[in-house]
C-alpha cells in the first residue's frame, strides 16, 4: 500500500554557506560538515517520493505580530550571513513558489484561529537555500516559506503546526529548518564544558522529541527553558530550535526519532523526523 501521508522534519542548516567552503581535513579525509552534507544529500532518495511543494519553516525569519506566508512567485536570494568569501554571495537557487501552498497554509491558520500575513517579497534566506541546495539541487520543487513568531514560545509554534498538519496528507512536506545547539561563541571550541553541556542538552532534547504521547511531547518541549544546558546551548537567542516546536505540532500523533546526530568540535547537533 503507498503511503499517503508525508512525514515531517527538523533539520539542521549548519553555518553560513558550509557547502560552499573549503574546510580543514582531519586524518580520516573528513571535513566537519561531511556528515550533515551526506545527510541532507541523501533526504530525497530517505523520503522515498517527491512532494509536490514544500512548506519551509527557517529559524532565519522571524515576523510579528503573525506567522508570514512568502508569496513571490520566484523569491530572490537573501544573503543573510557575512564575511565570507565573494564566491558565496554569487549562489543561486531559482526554486519556484507555490502560491497555491501558501493560500492553503493560511487558509489552515484561519480555520484554527490563527491570524497570518503575506510577504511578497520575502526571498529564500540561508536557512532555505543552503539545505535545499543539496536536497534538491536542481530546484525543481516549489518551496513556500513560513515564518516564525517573533514571540518565539513554544505553545503558539506547537499550534501553528498542529493547524498545518493536513498539508502532509494533500501531497506537501513540512520541513523545520534550524540547528538543536546554536551558540556561535562556543561553537567553534572543543572545551570539555562547552562539549559537555552540549551532549546533555541533545540527549534532553532527543528524548522530549521521541515522546510518543504528542501532549506530553508538547508539554516537554515547553519546559526546555529550565534544561540547565539550554540557554548555554542556544545564545543569543533560541531562534534557531523554534522550528522544531512547529514540527512537533504538524506531527500530530506521529512520534519522533532522531535520524542524524553529528558534531562539530565534539558538539552534538541532531535531525528529527516525525512520521
Amino acid at each position: 500500500m503507498q503511503q499517503t501521508r508525508f512525514p515531517v522534519y527538523f533539520i539542521p542548516h549548519g553555518g553560513g554557506p558550509w557547502p560552499f567552503m573549503d574546510f580543514p581535513k582531519n586524518d580520516e579525509g573528513k571535513g566537519p560538515w561531511d556528515e550533515l552534507g551526506d545527510f541532507l544529500r541523501g533526504l530525497d532518495a530517505e523520503i522515498g517520493r517527491r512532494p509536490k511543494a514544500v512548506l519551509v519553516v527557517s529559524g532565519h525569519w522571524e515576523t510579528e505580530p503573525v506567522p508570514t506566508l512568502s508569496t513571490a512567485a520566484q523569491p530572490p536570494m537573501l544573503f543573510d550571513y557575512y564575511n565570507f568569501p565573494p564566491h558565496t554571495y554569487e549562489l543561486s537557487y531559482p526554486a519556484p513558489n507555490s502560491l497555491e501552498l501558501a493560500a492553503r497554509a493560511r487558509q489552515l491558520l484561519s480555520n484554527a484561529g490563527i491570524d497570518s500575513a503575506e510577504d511578497p517579497a520575502r526571498g529564500f534566506d540561508h536557512g532555505v537555500f543552503i539545505p535545499f541546495m543539496l536536497i534538491y539541487p536542481k530546484a525543481d520543487v516549489p518551496i513556500t516559506m513560513i515564518s516564525l513568531k517573533n514571540t518565539l514560545d513554544v505553545e503558539s509554534h506547537v499550534a501553528i503546526g498542529k493547524a498545518l498538519e493536513p498539508l502532509r496528507d494533500e501531497d506537501v512536506l513540512i520541513i523545520a529548518s534550524g540547528m538543536s545547539y546554536h551558540n556561535m561563541r562556543k561553537f567553534r571550541s572543543a572545551e570539555p564544558d562547552h562539549v559537555a553541556e552540549a551532549i546533555r542538552f541533545d540527549d534532553w532534547l532527543t528524548e522530549a522529541v521521541e515522546t510518543p504521547d504528542p501532549d506530553a511531547r508538547a508539554e516537554k518541549l515547553a519546559l526546555w527553558p529550565d534544561n540547565p544546558d539550554a540557554r548555554a546551548c542556544h545564545v543569543p537567542d533560541h531562534d534557531h530550535l523554534v522550528p522544531l516546536f512547529v514540527a512537533a505540532g504538524a506531527a500530530g500523533a506521529d512520534r519522533g526519532t532522531r535520524i542524524l546526530r553529528t558534531t562539530f568540535l565534539g558538539k552534538p547537533y541532531s535531525a528529527f523526523r516525525f512520521g
